[in-house]
């Protein structure tokens, strides 16, 4: 079982997979998920909702915490013992959240998930450590492979336009944006070291 957890970030356009998963809603997350999607669970301080949400809250948090709603979220899945966590509604509105939700995927992949994704309206964001990786994609598709919080070590790649063996990411380096697919198959990597951020652009070039 996977968990997916809807943010009140910038509300997501796009149809929400929530089969075989626990469907957990953040705070005002409610306002544009409500109806769209079977929720699980209402988890936050609820300090932007104007409505009691269906299902009940089993607690209400604080609204003065160290936690964002969405780290509690993932929280719970580790508690639920989870697979992975796919996250709706984490993009748009303000960037300091956004940015903590890719460190919401850090998070997740320390704990042990298989599966850590960020879904936007325009991207896909995946964050993938050791091992051999695959992603299915349209060819044309723009790929950005980022080092998340240190040096990556990718051994190799295929199915992009710049692919190499033995490539190194330092991490404070912009090298990794903006590369292409080549293959209607999808694309992969091999990770050495190191965790990477992918980031799949919806758009084909």
């Amino acid at each position: 079982m996977k968990a997916v957890i809807l943010l009140n970030g910038e509300p997501y356009n796009g149809e929400i997979s929530a089969e075989d998963a626990y469907v957990i809603c953040c705070d005002g997350a409610y306002t544009w998920a409500k109806g769209r999607v079977r929720i699980d669970e209402n988890l936050g301080d609820f300090d932007s909702l104007s409505e009691i949400p269906v299902p009940a809250p089993l607690k209400k948090f604080p609204s003065e915490k160290n936690e964002t709603d969405g780290e509690l979220a993932v929280d719970r899945a580790i508690e639920l013992n989870a697979a992975g966590i796919v996250i709706y509604g984490g993009g748009g509105k303000r960037e300091d959240h956004f940015l903590g939700n890719l460190h919401l995927l850090y998070k997740a992949k320390r704990a042990g998930f298989e599966e850590a994704v960020l879904r936007t309206n325009g991207a896909v964001m995946s964050l993938c450590g050791e091992g051999e990786r695959r992603f299915a994609c349209k060819k044309g598709q723009t790929v950005s492979l980022l080092p998340f919080g240190g040096d990556v070590h990718i051994m190799k790649m295929q199915g992009l336009k710049y692919a190499a063996d033995d490539v190194r990411l330092r991490y404070g380096s912009t090298r990794g944006i903006s590369n292409l697919t080549t293959d209607e198959e999808g694309f992969s990597f091999w990770v050495n070291k190191g965790y990477v951020l992918v980031i799949i652009n919806e758009e084909v070039v």
